[in-house]
C-alpha cells in the first residue's frame, strides 16, 4: 500500500509517516529530500522540477509499499495519483507555529523568522507553496481515498484512526 500524508508545515506528517512506514514494514519517503538540493545551510535551492518527478518515480517504482510525508502538488499525475490512500493532517497554526519552533531549534540551533512568516500563512494562503484552499482544491480531485485527521491528537491515535478508516476503505 501506498500512502501519502501531507499537510501544512508542521501539521506532523512526517512523525505520522514514519510511524506507519515502521508499522507496516514499509519504505518511508519525505518529500522534500526530493524537493530540495543538498546545500548548506539546507533547504536554499530547489531541485528542478523534471529531477526532482524522475527520483520520486524511481522511489516509488522501488517501494510498493510505502508512506511518503510532505506535498505533492503540481508534480505530475504520475506522482499525484500514485497512492491508494492520501491522509491529510490539519493542525491549527499555533500548534504548527510551536512544533515548528521546537524542530527547528533543535536541529539548526534556531528557527529562520522567514520560515515561520511563510508557515504561519498556511491557512489563509501564502503567494507562494502550500495553503489550505490549495491543498483542498487538490484533494477534491485526487481518485484515491482521503482521510482526514486532526493533527493535534496524539501520533498513536493517528494511527488508529487511519487504520480504521483506511480498512473501510479496502472493504468497500
Amino acid at each position: 500500500m501506498r500512502v501519502l500524508i501531507t499537510g501544512a508545515a508542521g501539521s506532523g506528517t512526517s512523525t505520522l509517516a514514519q510511524t506507519l512506514a515502521e508499522q507496516n514494514q514499509a519504505a518511508f519517503l519525505e518529500a522534500d529530500h526530493f524537493f530540495w538540493l543538498p546545500t548548506q545551510p539546507p533547504f536554499a535551492q530547489q531541485r528542478p522540477p523534471a529531477e526532482r518527478r524522475a527520483m520520486l518515480v524511481d522511489a516509488l517504482d522501488q517501494h510498493h509499499a510505502c508512506a511518503v510525508a510532505g506535498s505533492v502538488m503540481g508534480w505530475g499525475a504520475e506522482i499525484e495519483d500514485a497512492f491508494d490512500t492520501i491522509v491529510f493532517l490539519y493542525t491549527p497554526t499555533e500548534v504548527r507555529l510551536a512544533r515548528l519552533v521546537r524542530r527547528e531549534t533543535e536541529r539548526w540551533g534556531r528557527a529562520e523568522p522567514a520560515f515561520l512568516a511563510w508557515a504561519s500563512q498556511y491557512d489563509a494562503g501564502p503567494p507562494e507553496g502550500r495553503s489550505l484552499a490549495k491543498h483542498n482544491a487538490w484533494l477534491a480531485v485526487r481518485r484515491c481515498p482521503v482521510v482526514r485527521l486532526d493533527g493535534r491528537l496524539p501520533v498513536a491515535d493517528l494511527q488508529r484512526q487511519f487504520a480504521t478508516q483506511a480498512a473501510g476503505f479496502r472493504n468497500v
